[in-house]
């Protein structure tokens, strides 16, 4: 696979803890991209916060085990770390009770991050980030980045959809899942049925060109530019859902900036979906030789 060169990619948001029945993982939806990406090689750095507690150095001290950058990840004297409690039902799919006013809701607006940003490619960003003070520092973030992917990752009740909105207006890409996508459509008001009738409409109502929505294991759809691509997903048995989407957006982002082909893109991004979800936590070390082997089985 191409590598990107300079082409620079920057994801901000949160790094938490996620507390299963049977023990923590390192995860948060903007971490975890990072964290695929910088598996793919990508040249990658993460902004976000931490509290000045064990749990805060126990991030930072994983992230320099995985060789990524800690000196845009701010520690926070007044905040503790992020913690999710998460359950999971009988097929996987997991719930989220998300702790609120943690180091990650209070990222400051520091020039290292502008300059950062600035001098990026891209900026990957979910909802979570928005519902606190760290959405002013998004908020100055988004004026600076050359092009910027918005994963909705709505978790209830963390986000306000007027907010929402309007992000979506700023940003060049969106990824939702299927259930994401028809609410927003409703909330919008779209007057039409149909999966791809709604990301049109929404297209059309957020001047955004590029659109994908996950549909679990029936694969996803990407609407780019007016043309669309599709890919059937790929059978797994799910052991937790919990950064599938996470995986897949790092894989398909890498490869549209790599300008790959744009099916092969999105067959990779749903190859790596389902393999992480057939793994336990969001952040199975998952290798591009693993990917390939995987797709060519055709499972």
């Amino acid at each position: 696979m191409e590598k990107m060169g300079s082409k620079k990619i920057i994801c901000f948001g949160e790094v938490l803890w996620d507390h299963f029945p049977d023990g923590k993982k390192l995860g948060g939806a903007p971490f975890n991209v990072t964290n695929s990406l910088k598996n793919f090689g990508a040249d990658v750095d993460f902004i976000s916060r931490v509290g000045d507690d064990d749990l805060g150095n126990e991030i930072l001290k994983l992230m320099q085990n995985n060789n990524i950058c800690t000196d845009y990840i701010q520690v926070d004297p007044y905040h503790v770390t992020g913690k999710v409690a998460v359950s999971l039902d009988s097929s996987g799919s997991a719930k989220y009770n998300i702790i609120s006013d943690v180091a990650w809701d209070f990222i400051e607006p520091k020039e290292e991050i502008f300059e950062l940003v600035k001098n990026s490619y891209a900026l990957i960003y979910g909802s979570l980030a928005a519902r606190s003070d760290s959405f002013k520092t998004l908020d100055s973030l988004l004026d600076l980045a050359k092009f910027s992917v918005f994963d909705l990752n709505l978790r209830a009740p963390h986000y306000n959809l007027i907010l929402i909105e309007n992000l979506m207006k700023r940003s060049d890409m969106l990824k939702f899942n299927d259930q994401e996508l028809l609410f927003v459509a409703d909330s919008m008001n779209s007057p039409f049925s149909s999966i791809k009738e709604h990301v049109k409409f929404i297209s059309e109502k957020t001047n955004t060109d590029i659109i994908c929505v996950t549909m679990g294991s029936k694969g996803a759809i990407l609407y780019h530019t007016g043309e669309w691509f599709n890919c059937n997903g790929f059978k797994v048995n799910v052991v937790d859902t919990v950064g599938a989407g996470d995986s897949f957006l790092a894989t398909l982002v890498f490869n549209l900036i790599c300008e790959n082909n744009l099916n092969d893109a999105l067959e990779k991004a749903c190859a790596m979906g389902a393999l992480v979800s057939s793994h336990s936590g969001a952040n199975t070390k998952i290798s591009e030789d693993d990917l390939y082997e995987f797709i060519d089985k055709g499972l």
